[in-house]
């Protein structure tokens, strides 16, 4: 069964579950667009995860679908919300979902996990995961070490459910290679940052504008969780120190706190911008439906075209 039709979506692309980003303005305009519109639960208490559910069935009456960031100590309470209030789809993150596996299914709930090797795909089909999200070391946010362009092949050769591309995707040219790539569909990021919908300092917003394709680096390495970010003084603090050496208490009271500074505040210079390396490609701020089917409609068009074109020569 094909990923559009399996979630009850127009259009093959997943917003990305950004944390204290993809909250219901966004993920209501993304279902209402076509796309699978994901709220981002990571920080949540099981209390805010209700409200942003119910705020976005306000949104929309199409499918959309809850991120559990799996390293978080709640993730049953927020298991028990989704199931309660009734949400069909959950992708997820930052860990393994074996522990939740036979409680999401025995409530009919779809899981698709994010992965960022070939190995723990294969993991996930084996513990039944119905779709996989190949995400590239491009993205922004948390990342892996991989290429979307190495990882997305090699992952659709080593299952056999649908996989989703994600890493460097804003446009149609990025869709259409996806989908050369193997993917059934893509996951988007950065581009539905620079969105009317997406609810972040205005500030936020140019930051990833004004930024060229040299513009983010990955800090973390040394901590296990490289996350990817538009540089910045406290990125660049944050490098010096992690190339010093300095102890993990350190490095995380540096960076405590600064995702909200840049979301809700509006600093770009010591809050955490996290965006991916095609930020470089995204110079406007567009509706959320514009964007969508702007993309769609240009991927469809390189691939008639490719299907008229021949690698051989005459």
């Amino acid at each position: 069964m094909s990923i559009t039709k399996l979630l009850g979506i127009k259009y093959p692309i997943f917003q990305g579950g950004m944390a204290q980003i993809a909250v219901s303005p966004l993920v209501g305009a993304v279902s209402n667009a076509g796309g699978l519109g994901i709220i981002g639960s990571g920080g949540f208490t099981a209390d805010r995860l209700r409200d942003e559910i119910r705020k976005a069935k306000e949104s929309t009456h199409k499918p959309f679908a809850v991120n559990l960031m799996l390293m978080m100590n709640n993730i049953p309470e927020l298991i028990q919300v989704i199931i309660e209030e009734d949400v069909k789809i959950v992708t997820t993150g930052a860990g393994t979902p074996a522990p939740y596996m036979k409680t999401l299914k025995e409530n009919g709930i779809i899981v698709i996990p994010v992965v960022p090797s070939v190995k723990i795909a294969k993991k996930m089909e084996a513990l039944g995961v119905d779709a996989i999200v190949a995400e590239g070391t491009e993205a922004g946010g948390h990342v892996g070490e991989t290429t979307t362009m190495a990882l997305l092949p090699q992952v659709v050769s080593a299952v056999s459910i649908p996989v989703i591309g994600a890493g460097g995707i804003a446009d149609g040219r990025g869709v259409a290679a996806a989908f050369a790539l193997g993917a059934q569909g893509v996951q988007v990021g950065t581009r539905f940052l620079a969105t009317v919908e997406c609810p972040t300092h205005e500030n936020f917003k140019q930051a990833v504008i004004t930024a060229d394709d040299t513009s983010t680096t990955v800090t973390g390495r040394s901590l296990g969780g490289p996350v990817r970010s538009i540089k910045n003084s406290m990125i660049a603090e944050f490098l010096r120190l992690e190339n010093e050496k300095a102890s993990r208490e350190e490095l995380e009271k540096l960076s405590l706190g600064s995702l909200r500074r840049a979301v809700f505040e509006g600093d770009t210079d010591t809050g955490s911008v996290m965006a991916g390396q095609i930020c470089g490609m995204v110079n406007e701020i567009t509706t959320v439906e514009e964007m969508i089917t702007t993309m769609f409609e240009e991927a469809q068009e390189i691939l008639e075209k490719l299907g008229k074109l021949s690698v051989v020569g005459a």
